[in-house]
């Protein structure tokens, strides 16, 4: 069974860097400038497990694909991206605004093993699905070993 961990805002050393560099890699792509839209947003996300998986869903309502960036390290998967704020009505009266936007960046720590060259993301609806495949589980498993004599051939 995998658990795992949320990041409280504003961690810091190698996670903090992964962080600011997937957030100008963002600004690269976008063609927005470092801190473009200041506003803060904190998109929600569910870990669950499966038996072949760990998966995470993040809310991304209105946050296009190319705003977005996935990174797995040290088991710790970070998604980072760019909501820009809603057109407004130069003429109109606003009564109530909401809806968050902005950069954001959510980072999970997991422990297990995890095929990652088999991950992937999908952007669906509104959501971010991270599927990150389970490893086999070897450990408790009996393994034979051959016993050799130093004149057996090795295969």
């Amino acid at each position: 069974m995998a658990h795992f961990t949320l990041f409280p805002p504003g961690e810091s050393g190698e996670l903090g860097d992964d962080i600011r560099e997937l957030f100008d890699d963002l600004a690269r792509s976008l063609g927005s400038a470092p801190g473009a839209y200041p506003g803060q947003c904190r998109p929600l996300v569910d870990v669950f497990e499966t038996d072949a998986a760990v998966e995470l869903v993040v809310d991304t309502c209105g946050v296009p694909s190319q705003a977005l960036r996935v990174l797995f390290r040290s088991g710790v998967v970070i998604v980072a991206g760019e909501k820009a704020p809603a057109p407004t009505v130069p003429q109109a009266a606003y009564h109530l605004v909401e809806r968050d936007f902005g950069r954001f960046a959510r980072a999970v720590r997991l422990t297990g093993a995890f095929d990652i060259p088999r991950a992937r993301a999908t952007l669906r609806m509104g959501e971010l699905t991270v599927v990150l495949p389970k490893l086999i589980e070897r450990r408790g498993r009996a393994h034979h070993v051959p016993v050799v004599t130093p004149d057996t051939p090795v295969a």
